[in-house]
């Protein structure tokens, strides 16, 4: 079955009030069947429509080392030592590997909140300045894409150094994270039609993701005209 079902919410749910290596290990053949395998198949059948939608995105259905994140979690450096992640992870990357700093979808699913987020979440600090760069050498450009992005509350308190606190997008420059999302209801990621839904939401973000592909110059296999506005 190419979709997320009811037992891929109920597994999850289990797996955060069970969050230990035995009761992993002994429901393992349930995470595959309940959850890696329909994630795999929904990703290996929205491939089709990631490929209309922005070519330099790729739906890898591999069960390790694709698009699905892997459900355990780096423990090396926090307090938290749970060692899963008790939500299921959807990324569809540049097409050019896991390295680039790019733009990407993230697909989130977890009992009670899922959603999708396009974009770029606290890129590295040369990509940073070639987006607030990108937004000041296409002002109109930009206006036209920043009426959805999502709120955050880490930006910045001050105009960063280099660029004009009187800039009529000096708030826009203070952002960190640059990205639009959806949320969805646990009943609509469950019904056949969600992989055109979750389609619908990537092409409205598509507009954001090709600013921000040509600003840190991850490329793009799409027409969208010169770096300046005409």
């Amino acid at each position: 079955m190419n979709r997320i079902t009811s037992k891929t919410f109920r597994f999850l749910g289990e797996l955060a009030r069970n969050n230990d290596r035995d009761w992993f290990n002994a429901n393992k053949e349930r995470y595959i069947e309940e959850v890696r395998e329909p994630l795999c198949a929904f990703i290996e059948a929205f491939a089709p429509k990631l490929a209309t939608i922005d070519p330099q995105l790729v739906a890898d259905s591999r069960p390790n080392g694709g698009s699905l994140l892997r459900v355990y979690r780096d423990t090396r450096f926090t307090k938290d030592k749970r060692p899963y992640h008790s939500n299921a992870g959807i990324s569809f990357r540049h097409i050019r590997g896991k390295g680039v700093v790019a733009p990407e979808i993230y697909l989130h699913i977890e009992p009670g909140a899922v959603y999708a987020s396009a974009g770029m979440w606290n890129p590295p600090a040369e990509s940073l300045k070639r987006i607030r760069d990108a937004i000041v050498d296409q002002p109109e450009r930009w206006k036209r894409l920043r009426g959805g992005l999502d709120e955050y509350d880490d930006a910045l308190k001050r105009t960063p150094r280099g660029y004009d606190p009187e800039h009529p997008l000096a708030e826009d420059l203070k952002n960190r994270n640059f990205t639009q999302s959806t949320d969805f209801t646990q009943k609509e990621a469950g019904a056949p039609g969600f992989s055109n839904q979750l389609a619908r939401s990537c092409r409205r973000a598509a507009p954001l993701m090709e600013f921000l592909a040509y600003a840190v110059d991850a490329g793009s296999l799409r027409s969208s005209g010169s770096r300046r506005d005409g």
